[in-house]
C-alpha cells in the first residue's frame, strides 16, 4: 500500500513537472529570440528574466537528492552557500600537473562548479555531468583522474559512524553500570531493539545454537540503515545527505550479506545449489535446477541492493517534487500562485517525510531479516 501510494504520488507530481518544464522551454524559445531582436542594453534584463522563469525542476531534485563535492546548504541573491568538502584526487597524466599526480584541496577551489584549479575541474559534460576531470594545456576534457574524494555522501556516512559508535560506547558503558538494575538513558531505548533483532529475527532466522555468531553483524546493519534513513530527513549538515538512496552504498551493504553467506555456506547449501534433490532430468542433459539456484544466490544480494535504495530514494524524490511545485506554480502563473500552492506542498511534504519515518524502520528491519534468512539457509543442516 505504502509503495502504490508513493507511484501514484511521484506520476501525479511529474506530470505536473513536465508540464511546467514545457511551458518553460517554450517561455525560454520566445525569450531567445526577444532578445536577439534587442539591443544590447536590454541583454542583462532579458537574461535576469530568462533565470527567473527558466525555473528547471528536474534539475532541481536530482541535485539534492545526488552526490556532490560540497554541501549545499541554500543560494543567498544568486550566489550558492556550502560546506566544502575534501578532494582527493591522483592524476594518472602527472605532467599535466607540473609533475605533482597525488592532489588534496578543497572543493571551494573548483567555485561550485564554475571554475578549473590545478588542471582539474568538475564536469559540464554529458560523458562526465558532476565528475571531476583532468583537462589538457588548451583546457579540453581528457578523462578523469582516480577520485577518492570525500563527497557528500561519505560525509554523511562518516557522521552516522560517529553516532553510531556513540550510541554502542555509552549503551555499553550504562549497560555495565546498571547491571542487575533497571535500564536508563540512551540503553532504555537501544536495549528493546537489540533483543527484538535477536529474539525476533536472529534466533528464529538462523537457529538457537547458531545465531551468536552473526548477531554483531545483524545489528550493526540494522543501526547504520536506521541512523542514515533518520539522517537524511534532516535537511541540515551534517544530516541531510541521501546516504542510504545512494546505490553504491546499498550494493556494499548487500555485498557484506552475500560475503558472509557465501563463506558461512556449508557442505549441505552448496549441494542444493549445485546439485539439488530433484528428479534427474532436471539436471541432466541440461543443468536447469543448478542454473536455477545458482542465479537466486545472484538475484538475493541485488534484490536487497535494489529495495533499500528504491525505497529511500523515492520519499527524497517525492519530498523535493513537492517542494518544487512551489517555484513551477510561481514561475508559470506568477509570484501569488505560488505562494497560495506552498502550503499545500509544504502539508504534503511533511505528510511524506513522515511516513519515511515508517519507511525507515520498516527497511532497516526487512534489510537486517534477510541478511539473517539467508545465513540462515547457509547454515542450516540437512534434515
Amino acid at each position: 500500500m505504502l509503495k502504490l501510494t508513493k507511484a501514484v504520488i511521484i506520476l501525479f507530481a511529474v506530470s505536473l513537472l513536465g508540464y511546467g518544464q514545457l511551458q518553460a522551454q517554450h517561455g525560454h524559445e520566445e525569450e531567445t529570440h526577444a532578445t536577439e531582436s534587442h539591443s544590447e542594453e536590454n541583454e542583462d534584463h532579458a537574461s535576469d528574466a530568462h533565470a527567473e522563469e527558466g525555473f528547471n525542476a528536474g534539475e532541481f531534485v536530482i541535485d539534492h537528492v545526488s552526490d556532490s563535492y560540497d554541501w549545499h546548504i541554500t543560494d543567498w541573491k544568486g550566489t550558492p552557500i556550502s560546506i566544502p568538502l575534501p578532494i582527493i584526487l591522483y592524476s594518472k597524466q602527472p605532467e599535466l600537473h607540473d609533475g605533482k599526480a597525488f592532489h588534496v584541496f578543497m572543493s571551494s577551489k573548483f567555485h561550485h562548479g564554475h571554475s578549473a584549479y590545478k588542471g582539474f575541474r568538475i564536469s559540464e559534460s554529458e560523458e562526465y555531468k558532476g565528475k571531476v576531470v583532468e583537462l589538457d594545456a588548451a583546457g579540453h576534457e581528457i578523462g578523469t583522474p582516480i577520485d577518492i574524494s570525500i563527497t557528500k555522501t561519505i560525509a554523511g556516512i562518516l557522521a552516522s559512524v560517529v553516532i553510531l559508535l556513540w550510541l554502542v560506547f555509552a549503551t555499553a558503558k550504562l549497560a555495565k553500570k546498571n547491571k542487575g538494575k533497571a535500564p536508563t538513558g540512551v540503553q532504555n531505548a537501544l536495549e528493546p531493539i537489540i533483543f527484538f533483532i535477536r529474539d525476533e529475527v536472529a534466533k528464529p532466522a538462523i537457529g538457537e545454537h547458531k545465531y551468536e555468531k552473526f548477531m554483531p553483524f545483524l545489528l550493526t546493519l540494522f543501526f547504520f540503515i536506521l541512523i542514515n534513513n533518520f539522517m537524511g530527513l534532516i535537511p541540515i549538515p551534517p544530516f541531510g545527505a541521501n546516504v542510504t538512496g545512494n546505490i553504491g552504498v546499498t550494493m556494499v551493504l548487500a555485498l557484506f550479506t552475500f560475503a558472509i553467506t557465501t563463506i558461512n555456506g556449508n557442505k549441505h547449501y552448496w549441494k542444493e545449489i549445485y546439485n539439488p534433490d530433484v528428479p534427474w532430468w532436471l539436471k541432466f542433459p541440461i543443468p536447469l535446477m543448478p542454473i536455477v539456484e545458482l542465479s537466486g544466490v545472484i538475484t538475493k544480494p541485488f534484490v536487497l541492493m535494489v529495495r533499500l535504495f528504491a525505497n529511500m530514494m523515492a520519499g527524497h524524490l517525492i519530498v523535493m517534487v513537492f517542494v518544487s511545485l512551489i517555484f513551477v506554480f510561481g514561475s508559470l502563473f506568477g509570484p501569488a500562485v505560488g505562494l497560495g500552492a506552498s502550503p499545500i506542498s509544504i502539508l504534503f511534504s511533511v505528510f511524506i517525510l513522515l511516513l519515511d519515518v515508517l519507511v525507515s524502520f520498516i527497511q532497516a528491519y526487512v534489510f537486517t531479516l534477510l541478511s539473517a534468512l539467508y545465513f540462515g539457509m547457509a547454515t542450516s543442516e540437512h534434515h
